[in-house]
């Protein structure tokens, strides 16, 4: 008797930029990791400038590494470099 396949996991992957946002759900098999949904979402072709060798990659805004196991539900960000130290920012804005 064969075991049963795993189920499928659904996930979505979301990277923001002043002008535009990106977010896709995908479909993945149970086993894939934050490099897969990436991948397979499309936003690398659509987003040539992202580096996933310099750039931070999180599951719910928490960073993570790329060979993270996703679960179901997960949602992948893909973070930009800050253009501001946001503690400098808050304080300029408090004056």
């Amino acid at each position: 008797m064969s075991e049963p396949e795993a189920a499928d996991i659904r996930v979505e992957v979301a990277y923001a930029r002043p002008d535009v946002q990106f977010l896709v759900a995908l479909t993945l098999p149970s086993g894939s990791t934050v490099a897969t949904a990436v991948r397979q979402s499309g936003v690398l072709e659509r987003f040539p400038d992202i580096d996933l060798n310099r750039q931070p990659v999180g599951i719910f805004a928490r960073v993570c590494p790329l060979d993270q196991v996703l679960r179901d539900g997960d949602r992948v960000e893909l973070y930009r470099p800050l253009t501001a130290d946001p503690k400098t920012m808050r304080r300029q804005a408090a004056r």
